[in-house]
């Protein structure tokens, strides 16, 4: 009869004993930044849905008038009765800060439009029109880009004069270079593509080619990006704004209240704090809400 030998167990062989489950595994801190890069359009999106709501039905999430001033209750500071203060004439600060809203949307929105639109036409007119209009109008686009949009929007103003809709008309109008240039770039790649060739060939006319083919597929792309930069004419609405060039007084706008709160900043910081985190989260949520659209459709893409 054999026997067995006495073999020492090594602590490898305890090792393979050990079940896998029950090893902890690694900390990565690429799996942490990964994870939150998912949750961060989750969150993005609800604070969006948040502000649509916000600019359609703001009673409903502020029930104080934000005109209605108080000299008794002047720079409060935030509590149960004011969850986020008062300013200087005694306004609720929550009140103004949703009201706010809507101007800052609109701005951000109707100057995309504008841009979008302008840029289109000329981006066409470049792209589908003789190498000298081309030229020009490039040689013209080049000028205006060497202006930052925020400098442009001001020698905009100077010459139209203040007031919302000249500053909308503005930051519109200062982000026409930027389209022109990438919606030139996508129709010469869709005008060399087959079904465009194939329906020249078709005989169709070349007005129902722009509208049908041409156009479409060129701002297709662009309208992304144009998503991402909403956020960008809202911040550059505000700074319009803070500088006194966007809504008179006492309307309640987010740069307008950056702009007073300034001066109270030493013992009323909750004027300031308010509209620079409400911008911030905006200007964040909606590029990184953009960004999202963006990666996934170069993953449809690829």
């Amino acid at each position: 009869m054999s026997t067995v030998p006495n073999v020492p167990i090594g602590t490898a062989d305890l090792a393979v004993d050990i079940p896998h489950a029950a090893v902890a595994p690694p900390y990565s801190l690429y799996d942490e930044w990964k994870r939150i890069l998912t949750v961060r359009p989750v969150l993005a999106a609800l604070f969006i849905a948040f502000l649509v709501i916000a600019a359609l039905q703001p009673h409903w999430l502020a029930s104080a008038d934000p005109l209605a001033a108080s000299a008794r209750d002047a720079f409060q500071a935030p509590s149960s009765a004011h969850c986020l203060g008062t300013d200087e004439n005694g306004r609720d600060v929550w009140a103004r800060l949703i009201y706010g809203v809507r101007p800052s949307l609109l701005m951000g929105l109707a100057a995309t439009a504008i841009g979008l639109i302008a840029g289109a036409a000329i981006g066409l007119a470049a792209g589908l029109g003789p190498h000298a209009l081309d030229s020009f109008l490039m040689r013209f686009i080049d000028v205006l880009l060497a202006f930052p949009d925020l400098l442009l929007a001001l020698v905009i103003i100077t010459f139209w004069g203040e007031g919302v809709f000249n500053a909308i008309v503005a930051v519109g109008v200062a982000s026409v270079p930027r389209y022109a240039r990438m919606i030139r770039a996508q129709t010469h790649l869709v005008s060399r593509a087959q079904y465009v060739e194939a329906a020249v060939t078709l005989g169709l006319r070349r007005s129902t080619l722009i509208v049908r083919h041409i156009l479409p597929n060129s701002i297709k792309p662009v309208l992304i990006l144009a998503t991402i930069g909403i956020g960008g004419k809202i911040a550059s609405g505000a700074a319009l704004n803070f500088l006194g060039f966007g809504a008179p007084p006492p309307a309640p706008e987010w740069g307008a209240m950056l702009s007073v709160g300034r001066n109270f900043l030493s013992n009323a910081w909750w004027l300031v704090a308010a509209p620079g985190v409400a911008v911030t989260l905006t200007v964040l949520s909606i590029t990184a809400l953009g960004r999202q659209l963006l990666l996934q459709r170069e993953g449809k893409n690829a």
